[in-house]
């Protein structure tokens, strides 16, 4: 079940609030090329190509193979002219998107250049060539890992991933089949490590709760009570374990399975019988209590049909390992200079960025290349900070430093970054946010801080907490909350099958298996229906409204929630907290304030955005205004503006 739309509100102000106006970096290579291709290394090559030299150029070599792979593959809809974008009638030039790009991504795409760099000329010393037909081939390869054609695997990345056909082909399959050919010796994969491969995918489970602790003195505790009542062990977990994903579904977590985690918990995990505690377990700093829920036998696989995907699999984690070493050596053997980091170094050579054992890398390559990998979402970036500019000057309102420095106060506080005396720590609010995100203080402050002060400004006077949002909050942190059991199917056709089977025969333990066998959702799949117990005002008042209807043991009719099917049956319900919301208006008002102004920003950009004339020539769009009606006046929504977002913490 996904989360209440206001729960997802409580992430960190700034981060969340440029996913909803659609600022955030774009998401690195996800699982689907993680999962067959590499790696560190490959990730650091995207969508690079690096310099050629003329002599380089008329020998047949790694170089040249890599290029002609792609030359049937062309980046197309890139304007020839030096307008961008236009925004309101303002124009974007190309030398400022390039500035642009340099100046968020220049370090990073200059780090990946240097590292095709040396690839590509230990490759040509070793006379490693690859082709197009193994390019092809390994195209090929991947797409049928995923059971797609090469045409929907192509299409899919592109899709989902942004990655186009040439960069695949060129910034991480020849990559992957060159870091291959170097390491092929060392590639070999014997039987025995194919015999744990399996056994770890395919082998027996144990489904488990788990209370983790970290004082030992309360381990002891707690296992003396689980050992005398072992029923208990829900309650426990959820009053104590300070794992908070499993706490809130009483302890109960993913099954374990051999050669994956911690190796003692596997060993106690896999010596226990259904219903039996184990001994404490010490992970780390914690101190570990299981409880075997069920041993699950192996599954029943041909291990034939999967043992070559094993192997790749096994290969593949392999040349991830080799990866970091191999660049490690060539890294340690080269003579690098960075000159785009050295004033010094860029006075004395202008317009060069970098010297790879003496090969230059120049300013105009790592200005097209930041623009090529980043361009089109820098761009969005820049017109988004165009607009929130235009929008102040119409509203005669500006930025100034006090107000960055609130933000920056602000977001530290939301994230419990103080100092002793409970004040904002912005120096360590700032090295998280550089550890954490990446982003220099610069970037920071310029790509979210200032228009998360920009809209707040453009929106504070709009937002008001009522009495009625409070006691709307009140009742979703305080108030008595349903736990039930829940099903996530996908068609109404599946839900009527599965609610029928649940009707027949209506125990908690066989509704579990039907969650288990038929539910969409992994959480509620793995854990047998367990979901966090439901309050009001979380978000999806028709499920909250059937879950408060229900009583203990009873099932639900079939929920639809957006495009997904739900059946709940219910297993009562918790207290409310005993407290007095006089003792806690401030704290709720505060949240609450927040929570509205966040949902208020943006759908103040929203319709800035959609009051706004954008045309986007490197992504070949364009946005006009609609048609005003008659006394009709731009300006933010009231009735989604002012929606109470009380929510559950």
């Amino acid at each position: 079940m996904s989360q209440p739309e206001t729960s997802r509100m409580d992430a960190h102000s700034h981060s969340h609030f440029t996913r909803i106006a659609k600022w955030a970096w774009k998401h690195q290579i996800g699982w689907l090329i993680a999962a067959g291709v590499i790696l560190a290394l490959v990730i650091q090559f995207r969508k690079v190509e690096g310099h050629r030299s003329a002599k380089a150029e008329s020998t047949p070599s790694a170089k040249s193979t890599a290029t002609s792979a792609t030359k049937e593959l062309p980046r197309v809809g890139r304007p020839k002219h030096d307008v961008m974008a236009l925004v309101n009638g303002q124009d974007i030039s190309r030398k400022d998107l390039l500035d642009a790009c340099v100046v968020r991504h220049g370090e990073s795409v200059l780090e990946s250049l240097v590292n095709k760099r040396l690839i590509l000329n230990h490759c040509e010393k070793r006379g490693i060539t690859i082709d197009e037909a193994e390019i092809a081939a390994e195209i090929d390869r991947m797409a049928g890992r995923f059971q797609l054609g090469r045409e929907q695997w192509l299409e899919m990345l592109e899709k989902e991933r942004d990655i186009t056909p040439q960069e695949y082909a060129r910034d991480i399959v020849w990559p992957t089949l060159a870091l291959r050919k170097l390491a092929a010796s060392e590639l070999q994969v014997p039987p025995a490590e194919v015999d744990k491969e399996f056994e770890k995918q395919y082998g027996p489970m144990v489904r488990a709760r788990l209370i983790a602790v970290g004082n030992v003195d309360l381990a002891r505790k707690l296992h003396s009570q689980l050992t005398a009542q072992p029923d208990n062990f829900a309650r426990l977990a959820i009053e104590h374990s300070i794992d908070i994903n499993s706490a809130s579904v009483g302890g109960l977590i993913q099954p374990i399975r051999r050669h994956v985690g911690d190796q003692n918990i596997e060993k106690e995990a896999f010596s226990l019988q259904p219903g039996q505690i184990s001994s404490i377990i010490k992970v780390a700093d914690q101190f570990v209590i299981l409880k075997c829920e069920a041993q699950l036998p192996p599954r029943q696989v041909n291990r034939a049909e999967v043992e070559q995907e094993l192997v790749e699999r096994i290969r593949d984690e392999k040349l991830r390992e080799l990866a970091h070493e191999l660049f490690g050596q060539l890294q340690a053997s080269a003579t690098i200079q960075n000159v785009f980091n050295d004033p010094q170094l860029r006075e004395t050579m202008p317009g060069v960025v970098a010297l790879v054992n003496g090969d230059q890398i120049t300013m105009k390559e790592l200005s097209q290349e930041c623009m090529l990998r980043h361009g089109e979402e820098v761009l969005e970036t820049v017109i988004s900070q165009l607009m929130l500019e235009q929008a102040l000057k119409q509203s005669n309102l500006s930025v100034t430093e006090a107000d960055l420095e609130a933000e920056v106060r602000h977001a530290a506080e939301l994230a419990g970054v103080l100092d002793d005396q409970g004040q904002a720590d912005l120096t360590k609010w700032l090295v998280t946010i550089a550890e954490g995100q990446g982003l220099s203080r610069d970037q920071y402050m310029r790509d979210s801080v200032w228009p998360s002060a920009a809209l707040k400004k453009l929106t504070a006077q709009e937002v008001q907490v009522t009495a009625e949002d409070l006691q709307k909050g009140f009742e979703a942190n305080y108030g008595q909350r349903v736990r039930c059991r829940a099903i996530v199917l996908g068609t109404m056709r599946r839900a009527q099958e599965v609610w029928d089977k649940a009707r027949r025969n209506q125990s908690p333990e066989y509704f579990g298996e039907l969650a288990e066998q038929y539910s969409i959702e992994p959480t509620s799949k793995a854990l047998r229906g367990e979901v966090p117990p439901i309050g009001r005002f979380g978000g999806q008042p028709q499920l909250e409204e059937v879950a408060f209807n229900l009583e203990p043991g009873q099932l639900s009719g079939i929920v639809q929630v957006g495009d997904k099917f739900i059946v709940l049956r219910c297993e009562g319900r918790t207290e409310r907290i005993d407290v007095h919301q006089a003792d806690v208006q401030d704290i709720l008002r505060k949240d609450i304030l927040e929570k509205k102004m966040r949902l208020a920003m943006a759908e103040k950009f929203e319709t800035i955005r959609e009051n706004s004339r954008v045309d986007n020539y490197l992504a070949g769009t364009s946005h006009a205004p609609p048609a005003k009606s008659p006394g009709s006046q731009p300006g933010l929504r009231r009735d989604t503006a002012v929606r109470t977002t009380a929510a559950q913490k």
